[in-house]
């Protein structure tokens, strides 16, 4: 078979994708095992005390749109006492529930101890509405990271106060609506550098209630059943660019910059990362129903929409995708940021490979991704299962329409959860059956965050689900493999550190990755950057490339703890993994 495969000339996008699809079985049919590698991830999240239900529409027909896209979830320490709280955003519904309290959005603080408190109401954060999105990121440079969450009709921005309270001041700030009233995917970046975050917000469509098409008006059909119409006939919504102007304030930049005039419309998951390696944040888009778009930056405060050149706005046979969630990581551990991005049922989610200066590779079929088509994906992300130092990836699915329970087409309303394991050689492996457990429940899942909520070492993942209660899925891996954490501390550049290059250096390799605010499908991963090193026990070098241009290099330092690194002093204090007690 690599004789013929080898020599096969695959001259049009259909043998193409017959080539590719054959090298996939290969790569995941003979190189599949039962042995799990000691991965595990249990569903914690009733015992940890997260048990609210996070309200998203009706549960058995949707009449529009804004009924069908949930909402976000982030990991971020609001407190600064070293562990990861949770931060759930919610919805409403169009059937005149009561607006009370079970509605709100949800703040957990994390208690050190494997449980949660809802902080909610204390802490200043109750709000009702069409939430969105949530990204996380100190606008203010007062060493306490701030929240913004996008909506459908008015967006919010959270001042953390330093004291466990929040002030709502979007209306302050300028930024509390959108043009078309449907804020969507949302990310802090410092696009200028110079040391302010400012705010980007993607838009879904141009919606309003008293016009838009109901399913029996078209009538809007999927597979022969009404459901909610659109996006497709629809007015896409206009994307925008907050630039901060260090005063509490932002101005709206976005016609000035250029991120009005990208090819697609239906903005939905916003991923932010230097993908030409020129020190300069990048922007990528997945739209629903159109091409992606990737902003590249001018370094003049302007962005050129070069996701088709890129080879990173179509799937490999040239046709655009229903993209919601996304994540960069740097799989093959090249020095160049990739893609993953996922989509619809009836596709496959993509992987684009990055070969240098932002020129993407098609990696979805030869990678061994593109065997799975039955589920429509939403949160996803590139992370270390087992900290072996190889990017595995996740993702998390649900169908769009409540309806298709009637359908013995479909794979269900809730849908199982997806995880690939790296092979090590650009092929992925999916391992979901052989993990079983938390993996294999289905669940109507869009939000997804990940990060470490125990502190031991190992990565947790964090889902928001529609309709459903959330799930908070605890890694124990039994792999024994090492690990070292980073978190930054910007002095000239911004204060979380956000869109610092980190490099590791091992006996075994180099791996990269970034600050990065926002990602997956609406959601905020944990802010400190982790690296899984396998058995090495020390990291011989850790590079921190600064926005500023400031780059601070740590040499032998010990695996198996967290290092705080302050812009151009070095490391402020650890703490190992014996130090985890709250």
């Amino acid at each position: 078979m690599n004789n013929l495969f080898t020599g096969a000339r695959c001259i049009n996008w259909s043998w193409r994708i017959v080539c590719w699809w054959v090298i996939a079985v290969h790569a995941t049919t003979f190189g599949q095992t039962k042995d799990t590698f000691g991965v595990k991830f249990v569903d914690v999240a009733r015992q940890a005390g997260i048990t609210t239900k996070t309200i998203y529409g009706d549960e058995q027909k949707n009449r529009y749109l804004l009924e069908t896209t949930g909402s976000g979830a982030a990991f971020f320490d609001y407190d600064n006492d070293g562990w990861l709280d949770v931060f759930l955003v919610n919805g409403t519904r169009f059937d005149g529930l009561p607006q009370d309290q079970t509605l709100t959005n949800r703040l957990y603080r994390n208690n050190g101890d494997g449980t949660f408190t809802d902080m909610t109401g204390k802490a200043g954060l109750t709000r009702s509405g069409w939430g969105q999105s949530a990204c996380v990121g100190d606008f203010d440079n007062d060493g306490h990271s701030d929240l913004f969450i996008s909506a459908y009709g008015k967006n919010a921005l959270y001042r953390n106060k330093g004291d466990g309270t929040f002030t709502e001041v979007a209306d302050k700030a300028g930024v509390a609506n959108n043009r078309t009233r449907w804020g969507s995917g949302a990310a802090f970046l410092d696009y200028d550098k110079d040391g302010h975050l400012d705010l980007f917000v993607a838009s879904y469509i141009d919606f309003d209630p008293k016009t838009a098409p109901l399913p029996e008006t078209g009538p809007c059909l999927y597979k022969g059943v009404m459901v909610a119409c659109g996006p497709p006939g629809l007015t896409g919504g206009v994307n925008m660019l907050y630039r901060n102007n260090g005063n509490g304030t932002f101005t709206d930049v976005s016609e000035k910059s250029g991120v009005t005039k990208a090819n697609g419309t239906y903005g939905l998951g916003v991923l932010v990362a230097d993908f030409d390696n020129d020190t300069w944040p990048d922007i990528y888009v997945a739209n629903d129903s159109s091409p992606a778009a990737l902003y590249q930056n001018n370094k003049n405060g302007t962005f050129t929409d070069i996701g088709l050149e890129a080879g990173a706005a179509f799937s490999v046979d040239g046709k655009p995708q229903a993209g919601m969630g996304v994540s960069a990581g740097d799989y093959d551990r090249d020095g160049w940021l990739d893609i993953f991005k996922t989509n619809f049922s009836g596709d496959t989610s993509t992987l684009y490979r990055n070969v240098g200066k932002a020129v993407f590779d098609d990696m979805t079929f030869p990678a061994g991704i593109g065997v799975n088509t039955r589920w429509l994906g939403w949160g996803c992300g590139f992370f270390d299962m087992d900290n072996d130092g190889w990017l595995d990836v996740f993702l998390v699915n649900g169908h769009v329409y409540p309806e298709v329970a009637r359908l013995t087409t479909e794979a269900g309303y809730a849908q199982r959860k997806v995880l690939y394991r790296n092979l090590r050689n650009g092929r992925f492996e999916d391992i979901s059956v052989s993990v079983g457990g938390a993996v294999m429940t289905p669940s109507p899942a869009r939000g997804c965050a990940f990060g470490d909520f125990d502190n031991d070492g190992r990565i947790d993942i964090l889902i928001n689900n529609i309709n459903a209660l959330p799930e908070l899925l605890r890694s124990e891996s039994s792999a024994g493999n090492n690990w070292i954490k980073i978190r930054t501390v910007g002095a000239k550049s911004n204060r979380d550190g956000i869109g610092a290059r980190i490099k590791c250096v091992t006996e075994d390799g180099t791996q990269i990755d970034e600050v990065r605010s926002g990602g997956s499908y609406y959601s905020q991963n944990d802010l400190r950057i982790h690296f899984g090193v396998g058995k090495n026990q020390k990291v011989k070098t850790i590079e921190i490339r600064w926005p500023s241009g400031q780059v601070d290099t740590l040499n032998d330092v010990a695996v198996n703890q967290l290092i705080h690194v302050k812009e151009g002093i070095g490391i402020l204090r650890t703490m190992s993994l014996k130090e985890n007690k709250k």
